[in-house]
């Protein structure tokens, strides 16, 4: 949500950062409603004002034994004058909350400039791909080879978009959520949460996927939504708090099951994993001091890419362009691993700095010490990482000619000391 405020005094601004989006100016539309709330209460204090004066001569004139129907009546038509005038304040109140709830973030004056994804920009690239003396095999190929990753039974169960995964896969899926939970939280300072993966409006609401994105989420019949992503719940644990200064930052991590429709995804990535309506991520979510947002955004960044480095995988950072950013980002980072099968990057983590843009959705605030009254925090989310698409990578840059994975060392703990998921006898 936007400071109404600051839009008041920086409407050029505003529809500067909107231009950056390539969105159309909104300011005089959202200022002239606001005007008209504003008009409305002040009219409405003006009323109140005359009204008490009003009762005020009510009761002299009772007092006096004097006629006082003329400012009886005249009260009873203030009355209904300040209905109107309530009405027509709490219309604009709503409309101007329609508007804005609906506007995205603006991007940080440092995001490039750009249309869509094209126009990212590459900030560093991290290890080699791997050379093989054989053509490299996409990830469902190698797993439906294995007898571990199976999309026809899956299929059958809940239809398109979905994995059955068995044995050693599935382990290996399991074993990379924990090595990357233990990371976050041992070496990185997250808190390790087990939120509901149903939650209510509000909450959705608070993060931004609502009102906008409602088709891109899954509705149970009880009015709940499954979350899309661990982000919407983990941040909504400071929602109509206010913190106090000293106990910033809070930093929550967790492993979910993640939901999405995938509404706009038709005919994008239909082989595989790497689309998927359910998928497993591990989310990191930072609440911070506004003075500190920027620099949480690179530490949050680095906690991600470390992932990838003990996993020894190659991938890229790049900084999203204004047109590829997301609702309620002002800046992110994608990390893109480096998959053989395709010949190409693919995003596996995606790390935002929101600003105070939820915060001020969810009411989130701080009381800065030996100051008065309260701001809003600055919140921060970030995968760490897609899980799936963690496996895919680790399959595909870890096969070997006839069709056997081998277990990256780091994970060798997490998998009773496996070495190597033999191919298929």
């Amino acid at each position: 949500m936007h400071d109404l405020r600051w839009i008041r005094e920086n409407p050029d601004a505003f529809d500067s950062g909107l231009k950056r989006r390539g969105l159309d100016p909104r300011a005089e539309e959202i200022l002239e409603m606001d005007s008209q709330r504003r008009s409305a209460q002040t009219g409405l204090q003006d009323i109140q004002t005359r009204r008490n004066e009003a009762s005020k001569q009510i009761g002299m004139a009772k007092k006096a034994g004097e006629n006082a129907d003329a400012v009886i009546a005249e009260v009873a038509a203030l009355k209904d004058r300040m209905g109107a005038l309530e009405d027509q304040a709490r219309d604009r109140e709503r409309e101007i909350e329609t508007v804005l709830s609906a506007i995205p973030n603006l991007p940080f004056d440092d995001v490039p400039d750009g249309a869509d994804e094209s126009d990212n920009v590459e900030i560093r690239k991290i290890g080699d791909p791997p050379k093989f003396g054989f053509d490299a095999k996409e990830h469902h190929d190698l797993g439906e080879a294995l007898g571990l990753m199976d999309f026809e039974t899956a299929s059958k169960l809940s239809g398109a978009r979905f994995v059955v995964l068995k044995g050693a896969l599935a382990r290996m899926e399991r074993a990379l959520a924990s090595f990357m939970l233990d990371i976050h939280t041992a070496e990185f300072g997250y808190t390790e949460v087990n939120p509901p993966a149903m939650v209510r409006d509000d909450a959705l609401y608070g993060t931004g996927q609502l009102p906008k994105f409602g088709e891109d989420l899954f509705k149970t019949t009880t009015g709940h939504w499954l979350i899309p992503t661990a982000e919407v719940p983990l941040t909504n644990l400071v929602a109509g708090e206010i913190l106090d200064e000293s106990a910033l930052p809070h930093r929550y991590t967790a492993m979910t099951w993640c939901f999405r429709s995938e509404a706009g995804a038709a005919g994008k990535d239909t082989h595989g994993m790497i689309r998927q309506h359910q998928f497993t991520k591990v989310e990191m979510v930072s609440i911070v001091h506004p003075d500190k947002s920027a620099e949480e955004h690179e530490r949050m960044t680095s906690a991600a890419e470390e992932i990838l480095k003990r996993l020894g995988l190659a991938y890229r950072v790049v900084v999203l362009a204004t047109g590829d950013l997301g609702f309620s980002a002002r800046k992110t980072y994608d990390l893109e691993v480096w998959l053989p099968g395709q010949g190409a990057y693919r995003e596996i983590s995606s790390c935002s700095n929101c600003g105070d843009f939820q915060a001020r959705r969810m009411k989130a605030r701080f009381r800065p010490e030996g100051g008065k009254g309260t701001e809003f925090v600055h919140t921060l989310n970030g995968s760490g990482l897609a899980v799936g698409r963690t496996l895919i990578a680790v399959m595909e840059n870890y096969q070997r000619e006839d069709g056997s994975i081998q277990v990256p060392e780091a994970l060798r703990p997490y998998m009773g000391g496996l070495e190597l998921i033999p191919a298929a006898g």
